[in-house]
């Protein structure tokens, strides 16, 4: 059985050549002050939840260098999609396009755990 991944990103790249997560794109709208404090506060607290559910890749202690992305298992991380409903809706408002995409493959995995892969 194929274990299939989800990304949710926007439709730029980043650092890394490949397009931004969610996360990366919602840290760019609060250090250009695109969103207000509220949502600002909103956004960190999400963030804070996930630090607090997720394991940290090793490779971001490291500075990424092979500029590395992650992705959820669909069938393992339910919860933490539906937890990311707040940055969706904030991408919506300020009118930052994203997809959500699944794949069977998402590139070569360095890093693994319950929730997540981390690829190159």
């Amino acid at each position: 059985m194929n274990v299939r991944y989800l990304r949710i990103q926007v439709r730029y790249a980043g650092k890394t050549g490949k397009p931004v997560g969610i996360f990366g794109a919602c840290w760019h709208l609060l250090r250009n002050n695109r969103i207000s404090e509220e949502e600002s506060t909103n956004f960190l607290a999400v963030n804070e939840w996930f630090k607090e559910q997720l394991p940290e890749p090793p490779f971001y202690q490291d500075g990424n260098p092979n500029r590395a992305i992650t992705w959820f298992k669909v069938g393992s991380s339910e919860e933490m999609v539906t937890e990311l409903q707040p940055l969706m809706d904030l991408l919506d408002k300020y009118h930052v396009q994203y997809d959500i995409v699944f794949s069977n493959y998402p590139g070569t995995i360095i890093y693994e755990d319950e929730y997540q892969v981390g690829v190159i």
